[in-house]
């Protein structure tokens, strides 16, 4: 949730959701489109895809706090169901050239959903416990491979036309 994140101190980069033919950001605080309203346009039988988070969304989010002099540890969405995580990577590689004396360091979650949600939190009370950003990264890396999450969904039908399951 925002408030959870805000609390956080965690910048979240939303992914776009195309409905119909319009752009959706998915922000957390629903400014352009919440979820409920999201969930009863597909139950409506409307056209929805999604697209990945770019490489100049990702340094436009990033480079403020490379200019600031923070350090950053990208936690993204899992490479299996999207080319986000590689943008992110992209992007980071390409500021550690522009601020080499930060640290930038990016961790494929392999979560969606509450999954990553739950990793990220975990990261976080990494942080607060006085851990370095390496030491969060390296608790992410061993993390994530004994995390167990799993997710329902009512009609496969939109992962089929996304090309998330065949038929």
């Amino acid at each position: 949730p925002a408030a959870l994140a805000q609390e956080m101190e965690l910048h979240v980069i939303p992914l776009t959701v195309i409905i119909d033919g319009k752009q959706y950001l998915n922000y957390l605080d629903e400014r352009e489109l919440t979820i409920k309203r999201c969930y009863a346009m597909l139950r409506e039988g409307r056209s929805a895809t999604s697209a990945a988070v770019n490489v100049e969304q990702f340094t436009q989010a990033m480079e403020p706090y490379l200019q600031q002099g923070k350090d950053i540890l990208y936690l993204g969405f899992s490479s299996g169901l999207s080319s986000t995580y590689s943008a992110g990577v992209l992007a980071a590689t390409q500021l550690m050239e522009r601020y080499p004396e930060r640290k930038i360091y990016a961790s494929d979650t392999l979560c969606a959903s509450l999954g990553q949600g739950m990793l990220v939190y975990l990261a976080v009370q990494q942080k607060q416990a006085g851990k370095t950003i390496q030491q969060v990264r390296d608790y992410v890396e061993a993390t994530k491979l004994n995390l167990c999450h799993w997710f329902t969904v009512d009609d496969l039908h939109h992962l089929r036309r996304g090309g998330r399951v065949s038929i």
